[in-house]
């Protein structure tokens, strides 16, 4: 009877050490298999905190894919406790058909006249195309446009800019055109921001089993959070996570991030 209970002690501890070896060896597969994109780091401070920010290469997502699959899939055999998933807006935007081509969007009047007035920069169309001007006349209605059109009016000559994105809210400002740099076949589309973004990173948190999950709209320029699967994470912490846009939709793929906090 000795001897058995014995045996059963060796092979409980085998199983304990076996079950070790395995996390280990996840643990430093997440180093081996992803690496920061070109020009960006792994590990970015916050506060008093550091995290450690993994690019995870996706398939190209197209209108209609489940991104919860695909998503989970990539991250599942990473993923631990307290890591959280950060994910592009852009692909859950085009997963949820909010992108279409420039040849099927016919420009009105009101927005071939307005998109003039927008300021271009180097991190994106924004609202300076008159597809781009488009859909967000579409998304958010005429009145609402006209009314931040007129009061960016008023206000620019004041060196005040910015108030037409601040009055149309973070669905216009995620509302982008196509780029040059952008993967194909999404550099001759205009996108619409994705559809209630807070459910989208809820539902992620639940299958991935991650800590929390974030819709991101990041770029050289600013960081806006869109959606988060808990209303009571800091805005601030996530954007300035995400600060220096670690993600790459070009010839790097990488729309997702697993993010872990370094331990003290």
């Amino acid at each position: 009877m000795k001897e058995e209970n014995e045996n059963i002690e060796l092979k409980e501890m085998s199983n304990l050490e076996d079950k070790l070896v395995g996390k280990q060896v996840k643990k430093e597969d997440i180093y081996t298999k992803f690496s920061p994109n070109d020009k960006k780091g792994l590990v970015i401070k916050v506060g008093e905190d550091s995290y450690e920010r993994f690019p995870i290469k996706l398939p190209l997502i197209m209108s209609g894919d489940n991104i919860y699959e695909i998503i989970n899939e990539h991250v599942r055999d990473f993923i631990e406790e307290d890591d959280m998933i950060y994910v592009s807006e852009k692909i859950v935007a085009i997963s949820q058909g909010r992108a279409f081509k420039i040849s099927d969007i016919k420009p009105s009047r009101l927005a071939n006249f307005l998109y003039k007035f927008v300021h271009k920069s180097d991190a994106g169309i924004g609202l300076g195309s008159p597809y781009t001007m488009e859909l967000a006349i579409r998304e958010l209605g005429r009145i609402r446009i006209l009314f931040a059109a007129a009061i960016a009016a008023i206000t620019k000559p004041f060196g005040i800019k910015g108030a037409f994105y601040v009055i149309c809210g973070p669905k216009a400002q995620a509302i982008d055109g196509p780029c040059s740099y952008t993967i194909p076949p999404y550099n001759n589309y205009a996108k619409m921001a994705p559809k209630d973004p807070d459910k989208v990173a809820k539902k992620l948190q639940e299958i991935t089993k991650a800590k929390a999950a974030v819709v991101i709209d990041a770029n050289d320029i600013g960081v806006n959070v869109l959606g988060k699967s808990d209303k009571k994470l800091n805005n601030k912490i996530l954007a300035a996570i995400f600060k220096d846009n670690p993600l790459g939709q070009t010839n790097e793929q990488t729309p997702l991030a697993i993010v872990r906090k370094v331990k003290k």
